[in-house]
């Protein structure tokens, strides 16, 4: 394929990664990064390396009022939490290649003309949250692709809700194309094939981080929000402290069960099975460098000869959290931008595409 221009929303955790994976993905030119702080831009392709050494370390933490990644009104740096510093500037603006801005989301906006594909790679701490981001995008006149990583399921109907926009206006929008959702969705999509019915999803996943909750702030905090106890509202009012007690609470391993994971409405949108059909779960270590279980997706079926049979799917133990969402992000950026360079707009889930590599 063509050469593909892509900016990345957040340098937090996976925006970072994102831009260290690219440089491993074919066709794919990062040319420009935001932050709370500050954009960098470069259309002959950032300069990844200085970019990451830059930004060691900032991680996004407690979210606050009036930050920019949240309704792109001013930032708040001296309000508790925050991304923690390098050097002499906060976040990006630690780059030489970035500047201070008030509104770095429009600064992207704003060149949007140059850029194919833009990865929302910001923590999810509202349900409409994603959505009002790609409003600001519509509001902005751009075309293009987005592509976003979220986890809850009630995101879904919120972005159908634009699809007819999205369609004049002559935007891909690919939704949940991480790991779970994501890869895991498209492989219960393909295990499916075997079937002419789908009775049970079960989607299990275990996930170490030898960074701790330091280096993981927005992760860790939208994935407590789906403990039987809270919700993205309280979790995202929960202060460090109170979440570090929530890990020590559970000695480092925080156990899941019937999560909230948009893998159920992707895959019934899809035409794979009904929502209600499928389960997911998981447990996450921030205290171990080793997967505290095998990352699993079981598709159970009934197939034409009438006999029932479980497809499963494995990721080997040795693959990170970091690339199993940022790859597949990534090939499904790929694909994104494919699909809407052949006319094809409106949203998509990751179990209608298969990503590029």
């Amino acid at each position: 394929m063509d050469e593909v221009t892509f900016a990345v929303l957040g340098t937090g955790g996976i925006g970072r990664r994102a831009l260290e994976v690219s440089q491993h993905k074919e066709a794919l030119t990062p040319v420009a990064a935001c932050d709370r702080h500050g954009t960098a831009i470069d259309f002959d392709g950032l300069d990844v390396d200085e970019l990451l050494a830059a930004t060691e370390g900032n991680i996004d933490s407690e979210p606050r009022d009036g930050d920019v990644a949240t309704d792109g009104g001013a930032a708040t740096a001296e309000s508790e939490g925050g991304v923690k510093q390098h050097g002499e500037d906060e976040g990006v603006v630690a780059s030489e290649q970035a500047r201070p801005s008030a509104d770095p989301i429009q600064d992207v906006i704003d060149r949007g003309e140059e850029i194919d594909a833009v990865l929302l790679a910001l923590p999810n701490y509202e349900h409409d949250f994603i959505p009002r981001v790609a409003d600001r995008f519509l509001e902005g006149d751009y075309s293009g692709v987005l592509i976003d990583v979220l986890k809850r399921s009630r995101v879904i109907d919120m972005l159908d809700e634009r699809t007819e926009t999205f369609e004049e206006q002559g935007i891909t929008f690919i939704c949940g194309a991480g790991a779970t959702p994501g890869l895991l969705t498209g492989a219960a999509a393909l295990a499916a094939q075997s079937f002419v019915e789908v009775t049970d999803v079960d989607i299990w996943w275990g996930v170490g981080l030898k960074s701790g909750y330091e280096d993981n702030r927005g992760t860790v905090r939208e994935d407590i929000a789906h403990l039987p106890e809270y919700d993205i509202e309280t979790a995202r009012d929960l202060s460090d402290a109170e979440i570090e007690a929530i890990i020590d609470d559970h000695e480092g391993a925080i156990e899941f069960e019937d999560m909230e994971h948009a893998d159920d409405v992707l895959l019934e949108r899809a035409g794979v099975c009904d929502a209600e059909d499928v389960t997911v779960g998981g447990i996450l270590d921030v205290r171990s460098d080793e997967k505290p279980t095998t990352t699993t997706v079981s598709v159970t079926g009934t197939t034409f000869d009438g006999e029932t049979a479980t497809n499963t799917f494995r990721l080997d133990d040795a693959t990170s959290m970091e690339a199993n969402v940022n790859g597949p992000a990534l090939g499904y950026l790929k694909a994104g931008v494919r699909r809407n360079r052949a006319g094809e707009y409106g949203v998509f889930g990751p179990a209608e595409l298969m990503p590029g590599f």
